[in-house]
């Protein structure tokens, strides 16, 4: 059976698949709300990787790069509930509350949890608008989004310091997050704004660190990860080329032989 993924209304999306499914590299600029109705998601991100198990709750906070494994349950389905929590709709709520942040959140990083009895009984709500029962106006739907703020506040009110946090990101080191995010294949840009520089200082602070452009530091990174794990963890490439960044295996093994001058079989 395919597998499907639907925008229910403007910021909720259901996806439903009947097979281990493992997702691109997504760039996440909002915080959204998930709940793992069936299955089990496996999502990789710059701290290493966590397991969604079925009925938890998690919470990702924007500017994120994540990747994920996706496991239908023993019936044979996957069911994910996301819904998006972006900055307009968070700073309306902020200015109608009077809400002020002005500290970071030094909480639990990974911010996934059993649900309680009110987000689990709001994500059973959103059933007669995945099964099309139902459908949300654009009134209606704004207030499911502000009733799953509210829940979320009130399960811990210290995520105002997460959801009002509208600082901009500040420049980060550029040498540890490109060590610990090298293998997710997104545009520079993309970097550059996780690190918090424009596209013109991203490129110029990174020839200060690492002597070389970005593009070939990558590629290089890649490619001595890959040398390590083929040499000295006895790995095949078909098992690793996706998780460090290589669009397709041919593209991997003709990179391969131009920095090495040596096919994997042969270092093998």
């Amino acid at each position: 059976m395919e597998s499907s993924r639907e925008m229910i209304f403007d910021k909720l999306v259901y996806s439903c698949i009947y097979e281990t499914q493992r997702g691109t590299e997504e760039f996440y600029p909002d915080h959204f709300l998930g709940f793992q109705l069936a299955g089990e998601t496996q999502a990789f991100h710059e701290q290493g990787s966590i397991i969604i198990k079925e009925n938890t709750v998690v919470l990702v906070r924007k500017n994120q790069l994540i990747r994920t494994i996706k496991y239908p349950s023993k019936s044979g389905n996957y069911k994910f509930i996301a819904i998006t929590l972006d900055k307009t709709t968070l700073q309306q709520y902020a200015l109608e509350n009077k809400i002020a942040v002005k500290e970071r959140y030094n909480g639990n990083q990974k911010l996934f949890f059993e649900p309680n009895e009110f987000l689990h009984s709001y994500f059973l709500s959103l059933a007669p608008y995945i099964n099309k029962t139902k459908q949300a106006t654009p009134k209606l739907a704004d207030l499911k989004i502000r009733e799953a703020i509210e829940l979320l506040l009130d399960s811990n009110p210290d995520f105002k310091y997460i959801l009002f946090d509208f600082s901009k990101p500040h420049a980060i080191d550029l040498e540890e997050f490109m060590t610990n995010n090298y293998m997710f294949n997104v545009p520079l840009e993309t970097f550059a704004k996780l690190t918090g520089r424009s596209i013109s200082a991203f490129k110029r602070d990174f020839a200060k660190v690492f002597n070389c452009p970005p593009k070939q530091w990558i590629k290089d990174k890649r490619l001595e990860e890959a040398y390590h794990l083929i040499k000295y963890k006895k790995q095949k490439p078909t098992h690793f080329y996706l998780d460090l960044g290589f669009e397709n295996l041919s593209h991997f093994y003709s990179s391969f032989k131009l920095k090495y001058g040596t096919t994997t079989s042969e270092i093998a």
